[in-house]
């Protein structure tokens, strides 16, 4: 056996191997540089179109374009707030889920102070759960001192109060004041009234008229006492001799009697003397 030729042989064998491990080498980081294996990058592929559809059919469905019935669950039926209170309104609302928006307050005629008169929503719309109920407030009607109008004339006293904002009825009555003045109010003069309400006036018929009786013959304090008892007074009183009549008798009156005079209205008297007839109509 040669020993030579067989060494030459492995040395030569070692050299062709060392080449052919070296070019698999070199393919082997090739491989790895050159990314991902394509399975793997197609899955990720996949699992990031199937997360952006996902998501993209949430949001629609959800939040831009939400079903039907998911709509009709989120809203809510507006309850009928007028007749309560403030605090009434906001508590039926919470029970609700809604709550009290803006609140207003109006003077009106006839509902009481702190009362609801009116919402935005009305009753039985729908709002969205959370939303707001804008009331309004009654103030209650409006309040004003009756303005004073006695001693007017009742056509005057008519358009003052009703500028005030009051509604007027007229009664008339007989009263020692001129006719057609006004007496008195009711309710009275500076009362507080809620508006509009009614201001009752009465207005002087003028005194009534009085029957003058007959006096002639009575003596003068007679006839003084007769008159006043009757509301009438005595005005003048003219002296005048006559033969045969007492001193201090009425000898006549003016107005006569049996006319109607006012009461109040004056009588003049015509009284009789006894004495020397003077010229200058004295007694002496």
């Amino acid at each position: 056996m040669d020993l030579g030729k067989s060494l030459r042989r492995r040395r030569a064998g070692s050299k062709n191997g060392g080449k052919g491990a070296g070019k698999n080498s070199r393919s082997s980081a090739r491989s790895r540089s050159s990314g991902w294996p394509l399975g793997r990058i197609l899955l990720v592929a996949f699992v990031t179109l199937l997360v952006g559809t996902t998501t993209g059919y949430l949001y629609a469905t959800q939040v831009s374009f939400p079903g039907e019935e998911d709509s009709v669950a989120a809203l809510l039926e507006v309850p009928d707030l007028r007749g309560g209170s403030e605090a009434e309104a906001s508590d039926a609302l919470r029970a609700r889920n809604l709550e009290v928006g803006r609140v207003d307050s109006i003077r009106h005629p006839t509902i009481s102070e702190g009362q609801v008169v009116g919402q935005t929503p009305f009753p039985g719309q729908f709002v969205v759960q959370g939303g707001r109920v804008e009331i309004t407030v009654s103030l209650g009607p409006e309040r004003r001192p009756i303005p004073d109008v006695t001693r007017l004339r009742v056509d005057r006293a008519v358009t003052v109060l009703r500028t005030t904002g009051f509604e007027v009825a007229v009664d008339s009555i007989d009263h020692d004041d001129p006719a057609g003045r006004v007496v008195a109010t009711e309710p009275e003069v500076g009362t507080h009234a809620t508006l509009p309400s009614d201001v009752r006036l009465l207005v002087s018929l003028g005194p009534p008229m009085v029957e003058l009786p007959d006096l002639v013959g009575r003596q003068v304090d007679e006839a003084r006492e007769a008159l006043e008892e009757l509301g009438l007074t005595v005005g003048e009183v003219e002296t005048r001799f006559q033969f045969g009549f007492r001193r201090g008798e009425v000898l006549a009156t003016t107005p006569a009697a049996g006319e109607l005079i006012p009461r109040g209205g004056e009588v003049n008297l015509e009284v009789g003397t006894r004495g020397v007839f003077q010229d200058d109509g004295e007694d002496e």
